[in-house]
């Protein structure tokens, strides 16, 4: 049970104009995240606009920008994420139901390319330890452009946000969603 009530946008006409662009951006639904979110809405907006940014107005590839998102939910202990990216986003993105289920252990599996492997010390080092060591940036930098670098480096600060807010609140999982609807 959420720490927060889920605003129910019947009761909030004033709120039509935001849910209907979530709803937009969204797939039609109004996820549990942004019910929570609407207590305020110059944040949800925000938050909206920020995280379609992060996740799909970049050069970034879908598989990497899907690894590290399962990275982080992960570490994150935030299964609600995890969940919705593993069933609905990853193998779309070009990655294999067995790398999905190596993310846990990443470093054991040899499922990764040096690639992967460079995105998945990145998301931990950045999760796990905050300061990034040079060694860890080096590899990245030998796979990654500087603009691929900085977005990458958004998109994990953006998904620890995103994890942590959702643990934080403790808000729960909408009912399963159809492969069509997008979260």
């Amino acid at each position: 049970m959420a720490r927060v009530s889920l605003i129910d946008e019947q009761d909030h006409p004033e709120l039509s104009e935001l849910v209907a662009r979530i709803r937009g951006a969204r797939g039609g639904r109004l996820l549990n995240l942004y019910r929570a979110l609407l207590h305020s809405a110059p944040l949800a907006e925000a938050w909206l606009a920020f995280n379609n940014v992060a996740r799909r107005d970049t050069v970034l590839d879908d598989a990497s920008r899907e690894l590290v998102i399962l990275r982080v939910a992960f570490l994150n202990r935030t299964d609600y994420v995890f969940q919705i990216h593993a069933s609905r986003y990853a193998i779309d993105a070009g990655l294999t139901a067995e790398q999905v289920a190596d993310v846990a252990d990443w470093r054991a599996s040899t499922r990764f390319s040096p690639r992967q492997r460079a995105v998945l010390a990145y998301g931990d080092a950045m999760t796990l330890e905050v300061d990034v060591a040079d060694a860890v940036v080096n590899e990245l930098r030998a796979h990654f452009d500087e603009r691929e670098i900085v977005e990458l480096t958004v998109l994990v600060g953006a998904y620890n946000m995103h994890t942590r807010v959702l643990k934080a609140l403790d808000v729960d999982p909408e009912e399963p969603v159809t492969s069509d609807e997008k979260a």
